[in-house]
């Protein structure tokens, strides 16, 4: 179940209304401190951003920024016309207050969806810019006719980038949802349970074969790297005669994520523009 053949559709999308702009899009990243990961998805959003016809523009700070100084510079971006959306990279080291800096990103420019506001907003089904790795779930869910409606999902993993916003969004589409983390006890009796699983914990071969119940529909989110290669939260071995659909790693979910962000940056530039 792969998300290439999706994210190539939208990103085609996007380019032929991007080339009626007379100015060009831009979203802008915000990275703090070095992280071999980060640095994968910023280079795969300004290689798409390029491909779509959108400016990335990618910001560095070091570990040994003052948090101000990162304060300042979300606030000069918010008041920049010719941005219209910003990313703060996560994770980011633990020494930053990672809501408080997110917060301060302006409201209609938050293309991550995950301001208070924004992420409030889906759990009372109201529109709002949604996060992109839990919209990607419910965009190929859709695309493969995955139905969720009355179905278990077991999502592994509480943060507010992907466990509890598609928490949400899945409550809002009637299904059943179960919320695992770290303190979960008897995770793998739920997780057996499930009619879906949605993993984003991180850790190589998390999820093995005998912890799923036949026709079980796994989304790998988790992603580590080992050795210089990247690895999700799956134990691929054998585990292919089990499930219905599993995404892989590279090109899994991760494309069809930063086609979301794209959507969002290009959604909040018409909006900017038509308030002119």
């Amino acid at each position: 179940m792969t998300g290439e053949d999706i994210s190539k559709n939208i990103n085609l999308e996007l380019k032929q209304q991007v080339k009626g702009y007379m100015i060009k899009p831009c979203l802008a990243v915000i990275q703090i401190g070095n992280n071999d990961i980060n640095d994968t998805y910023i280079n795969a959003k300004i290689k798409t951003g390029n491909e779509i016809g959108i400016y990335v523009k990618h910001i560095s700070f070091s570990e040994d920024t003052k948090e101000i100084e990162i304060i300042n510079k979300i606030v000069e971006l918010n008041n920049d016309d010719y941005v219209n959306g910003i990313v703060l990279e996560l994770p980011i080291p633990e020494k930053y207050n990672r809501e408080k800096l997110i917060n301060y990103i302006a409201r209609n420019k938050d293309v991550d969806g995950l301001t208070d506001l924004n992420l409030g907003k889906i759990f009372n089904n109201k529109k709002a810019y949604i996060p992109c790795v839990a919209q990607a779930v419910l965009v190929m869910c859709d695309f493969y006719n995955i139905a969720l409606e009355g179905k278990h999902v077991v999502i592994i993993n509480r943060s507010s980038l992907i466990g509890k916003p598609l928490a949400g969004l899945l409550l809002n589409r009637d299904a059943t949802v179960t919320v695992c983390h770290s303190k979960t006890e008897n995770l793998q009796s739920i997780i057996n349970m499930a009619d879906i699983v949605v993993s984003a914990v991180g850790k190589p071969n998390f999820i093995t074969k005998d912890m799923l119940k036949e026709n079980t529909v796994v989304f790998d989110v988790g992603v580590s790297k080992i050795d210089g290669i990247l690895s999700g939260d799956v134990d691929n071995n054998k585990i292919d005669t089990k499930v219905a659909y599993l995404t892989p790693v590279i090109g899994g979910l991760g494309p069809v994520g930063i086609s979301m962000l794209f959507r969002n940056v290009i959604e909040s530039y018409q909006k900017m523009n038509d308030d002119k």
